[in-house]
């Protein structure tokens, strides 16, 4: 079977190391063998005792303002579809609506699990998205539908 990969966005600035990737651990238990998750947290290691992050970190290489941009760039470009978890955002996530952006210029399928209400919720944001579900399980029933 072929392998696919799925890119999980969503906010990290204004939350901690933990927060961020709690939700993707979940999703990523979730997905059969031949879809693999993408986090953007990934050998971030070094993130998980600065308490609630924010913005770039120029001693990392891969958290520099040019670091994180390029990878997640090239994260969503090699995506097979991505996955945009907006839910509970206190604030909005400017680097996650880049990539909302990005996954509509390359036209990969996205879904963007977002409730009524967010602070994400916005015209541009809802025509640029594929699917817009209000949980993560619906979310993931749709990611092996579109990739199985």
């Amino acid at each position: 079977m072929h392998s696919y990969h799925v890119y999980l966005a969503g906010p990290i600035s204004g939350l901690t190391f933990a927060d961020s990737e709690d939700w993707r651990g979940y999703v990523a238990a979730r997905l059969p063998p031949h879809i693999q998750a993408l986090s953007p947290l990934r050998a971030k290691d070094y993130l998980k005792d600065r308490g609630v992050l924010a913005g770039a970190y120029d001693e990392h290489p891969l958290s520099t303002a040019k670091g994180i941009t390029t990878r997640d760039r090239f994260d969503v470009m090699r995506a097979d579809l991505v996955l945009f978890n907006l839910l509970g955002a206190r604030q909005v996530s400017i680097g996650t609506v880049m990539e909302i952006a990005w996954a509509d210029a390359f036209r990969k399928p996205s879904i963007v699990v977002i409730e009524p209400g967010n602070v994400h919720w916005h015209p541009m944001v809802e025509m640029c998205s594929g699917f817009m579900v209000p949980d993560l399980d619906q979310a993931i029933d749709l990611v092996k539908a579109i990739l199985t």
